[in-house]
Order: structure tokens, then C-alpha cells, then sequence
């Protein structure tokens, strides 16, 4: 990939990605910032631009699975939120605990990433709520087979990031 290829793919498609990604938004500034590192990603991958025949389905390809994290963050965030308002008011909330916490939170969110989304809910719903595979079953219209092989996907997961 040449500079001048990146150039001419920034030139004539940043103003569109940013506007394609304000309406999904609703924020310019987040909008810019997601644009940003849709070019960045693109950078990463030089060897992919020179097969590109449409650029603006590739750039919102990339754009898409942005968008997909930014939502899971802001999602994850959220639930942070809820959780540090829902803690009793004589829990020990040093920054440094906290901060463990959020960060231990973090990587879990990484780790579930690498699981369909229908896996990830059954593997959740399991180990942090602690539903048992039927009710898990029940609640997603899943067969039993079905959830034991989503865990186990988990299970794996868990396993490979371990080593």
C-alpha cells in the first residue's frame, strides 16, 4: 500500500465515514474519533487495501466492528455504574480496589469477546448469575445440549488465556 493510496482513500471517504458514523452515534466528536481509528485500523492492514474494490463497504465494514466495541465499552460501563451505586455504603471502595475491580472487569469483557454472542450470554448468565443450564435453557430457547457446548466453548476460553 502505498502513502498515496491511504491518502486518496482518506481524502475522498473521511467526510462520509464520519457522517455515516454521527447518525449511528448522535455525537460528532465520538463520530470523528471512531473515524479516526477506522483509518488507523486500515493502517495496520496494508496488504488488505490493494484487494479492495469498494472502499466505502470496506471502511464501513471496519467502522462496524468499531462501533460493535464502542457499544460493548459503553454497555460494560454502564454496568460498572450500576454496580458501584448498588454497593453497600460500608464496602471498602479504596481507588486502588476499585480500580482492580474495573480492570478485572475489563479483561473479562476481552476474554468474552473472543465468544459468539449467543455463547458469551449463556456463559455470563452462568457464571455471573448463576443460572443453572436448564433455566439457562429455558430463558434462551436453547436446548440442553446446546448450552453445555456453548460453556464448554467458554470453558476453552477460559483455559487458552490461562496458559
Amino acid at each position: 500500500m502505498s502513502i498515496a493510496t491511504l491518502e486518496h482513500l482518506y481524502v475522498e471517504n473521511h467526510a462520509w465515514l464520519c457522517l455515516w458514523l454521527r447518525r449511528r452515534l448522535d455525537c460528532g466528536e465520538e463520530a470523528a474519533d471512531l473515524a479516526h481509528d477506522t483509518f488507523l485500523r486500515v493502517l495496520r492492514k496494508p496488504d488488505d487495501l490493494p484487494a479492495v474494490r469498494e472502499p466505502r463497504a470496506y471502511l464501513t465494514t471496519v467502522a462496524r466492528g468499531l462501533l460493535n466495541d464502542h457499544w460493548r465499552r459503553r454497555s460494560l460501563e454502564k454496568a460498572w455504574l450500576e454496580t458501584l451505586a448498588a454497593l453497600p455504603e460500608d464496602f471498602d471502595a479504596s481507588p486502588e480496589r476499585l480500580l482492580v475491580l474495573q480492570q478485572t472487569l475489563h479483561q473479562l469483557d476481552i476474554m468474552l469477546a473472543g465468544l459468539a454472542a449467543k455463547a458469551r450470554e449463556v456463559f455470563v448468565l452462568s457464571q455471573l448469575e448463576g443460572l443453572t443450564y436448564v433455566e439457562i435453557a429455558t430463558r434462551m430457547k436453547l436446548s440442553d445440549r446446546t448450552v453445555k457446548r456453548y460453556m464448554a466453548q467458554g470453558f476453552e476460553l477460559c483455559l487458552a488465556l490461562i496458559d
